[in-house]
């Protein structure tokens, strides 16, 4: 008698349940900002509710494809071409913030480099999964994978996105370490990037003070330090129990982006330690439940595939929560499932249904990725 397909409902409730809380919070954090700016104080949680509804629908339909038929060449190089197409547009629209990360088409947002990642991870799972077999052949193993992921992330670096690029490359990194590449590729990659990764950072202005503010932010509380003092602030007067819904005051025009990059910050001041950990919890459980997944896939593939998209959603969480709690230097990244943003919530809830169908086809007791593969 066939098994009948069971999603993972650890994952899709830890997955509303940051829905949920992205909804409340946004409004939290954006009615007065709306109201000050556009006099329309539900205009991001209208936009953001609407956002979210799509996204579930999307997650409902994608969670009963079979992931097995993304392993198509046609459809990836379509998908690559799409994403390094819409990457190159971007770049001549109209910057917001000193940046060209958006265009808008019928008046809302689209960011290509969301929909790019997830492109980068179909790509490098079926890559990984034809070629594992020879992983330290870097000619023919990793090759494409270094081509293709490569130009996507040069086409984000000149948006500019530093942020956005590195962690694309961090995902695929652990995708191809778990391959079982050998340690003295990764560390050789390490080194000669160090040197890049220098120059990337000094040669623009902001991310030199952005650094130098991480050092010692109180050196110009008023100016560069700002940011980072107003988050700290936030998250420190929070308490145990926080301040309570609506009630926060460093979203009053105090802290930068409240409902978008520091939204942790005002989740921390208004729900406090209790909010914020629920917050930790649930990104802690997708990250269970997607290697979780990983481990026990049927196939290769799908293994890859469900790695790329659990240190996706965990990595970029980890990420934020860190800028926010002043424990890195201050990145435009926001906080999957949770930060206002269409096109965030969107591809990571189709990311999500992917995951959920992986977990139908899940093992018991199988395990699929072999760090000694190769």
């Amino acid at each position: 008698m066939a098994r009948k397909l069971q999603s993972d409902k650890w994952l899709f409730l830890a997955t509303l349940a940051l829905i949920c809380i992205s909804v409340v919070m946004v409004y939290s954090a954006s009615a007065l900002v709306a109201l000050e700016r556009f006099q329309q104080p539900y205009l991001f949680v209208t936009r953001q509710t609407m956002w979210a509804a799509v996204g579930i629908a999307v997650l409902s339909i994608v969670m009963h494809i079979d992931y097995r038929s993304y392993r198509n060449d046609r459809m990836v190089w379509f998908l690559v071409g799409v994403v390094g197409l819409m990457l190159i547009a971007v770049l001549f629209s109209r910057p917001i913030n000193g940046t060209r990360r958006w265009f808008g088409i019928g008046g809302f947002g689209i960011q290509p480099s969301e929909l790019a990642k997830l492109a980068a991870i179909i790509f490098t799972a079926i890559i990984l999964e034809r070629r594992r077999q020879r992983i330290n052949e870097l000619g023919y193993s990793l090759l494409p994978i270094g081509l293709i992921v490569g130009g996507l992330v040069g086409l984000i670096l000149l948006q500019p996105d530093f942020g956005t690029a590195v962690s694309l490359l961090a995902v695929v990194s652990v995708m191809v370490f778990a391959a079982g590449i050998s340690y003295r590729y990764l560390l050789g990659a390490a080194l000669l990037a160090l040197p890049a990764l220098y120059v990337i950072l000094m040669q623009a202005d902001y991310r030199r003070r952005r650094l130098l503010t991480f050092m010692d932010p109180w050196a110009d509380p008023l100016g560069d330090g700002f940011q980072i003092i107003q988050s700290l602030i936030a998250v420190g007067t929070g308490g145990v129990f926080g301040k309570g819904l609506m009630s926060g005051v460093q979203k009053l025009f105090y802290l930068p982006e409240p409902f978008t990059d520091f939204i942790f910050a005002v989740i921390s001041e208004e729900t406090g330690l209790i909010g914020a950990t629920l917050v930790v919890l649930c990104f802690c459980v997708i990250a269970w439940r997607g290697l979780r997944t990983a481990m026990r896939a049927p196939d290769s593939f799908g293994a890859y595939l469900a790695l790329g998209i659990t240190m996706m959603l965990v990595l970029q969480a980890f990420v934020n929560m860190s800028v926010v709690l002043g424990l890195v230097p201050t990145k435009g990244i926001p906080l999957p499932l949770v930060s206002n943003g269409g096109s965030s919530m969107l591809i990571n809830l189709l990311a999500i249904g992917v995951l959920l169908n992986i977990s139908q086809h899940a093992h018991v007791e199988t395990v699929s990725v072999e760090p000694g593969a190769a």
